[in-house]
């Protein structure tokens, strides 16, 4: 699988119900992640590794074909991505980042109205909302890590 596959497959699995901005916004913190200069995810990506960030053990849910012991059907590999996702990904590969968006390393959707001022832990702090994803960019404690 190419890794513009694979990022359409993410983008589709995670945020397919979220609209163009959603999808982008889940396409640029993979990509942030690819190009994070220190800390963990730099290490991860040894030199730009897309495959490696999300194939990153606990990042997405939807690489898991399981959760919580149940198998989980809303996985990448049951993905068939459409021309939307297609496109999504190659912007994201060539360089595209919504600006609003800063240098975010996270998302999660907290079932709430609320996103929570930090994330993970005091790593993230929340910078945007997006559909129903809050976005966290990373700290200073963030490249300690």
């Amino acid at each position: 699988m190419s890794d513009q596959e694979l990022l359409a497959r993410l983008i589709q699995c995670e945020a397919g119900g979220e609209g163009d901005n959603g999808m982008r916004a889940v396409a640029s913190v993979v990509m942030n992640r690819v190009r994070a200069p220190g800390g963990e995810y730099a290490r991860v990506s040894q030199g730009g590794s897309v495959r490696n960030i999300i194939f990153q053990r606990g990042q997405f849910t939807c690489v898991s074909e399981t959760v919580g012991g149940q198998y989980n059907p809303q996985n990448i590999y049951n993905m068939r991505p459409e021309q939307i996702h297609w496109d999504i990904a190659e912007w994201a590969l060539l360089g595209g980042r919504l600006i609003n968006l800063g240098r975010a390393l996270w998302f999660y959707n907290p079932f709430s109205v609320f996103c929570r001022s930090n994330f993970p832990s005091n790593v993230g702090y929340f910078v945007v909302r997006i559909g129903d994803h809050c976005f966290y960019n990373p700290t200073d404690a963030y490249f300690q890590t």
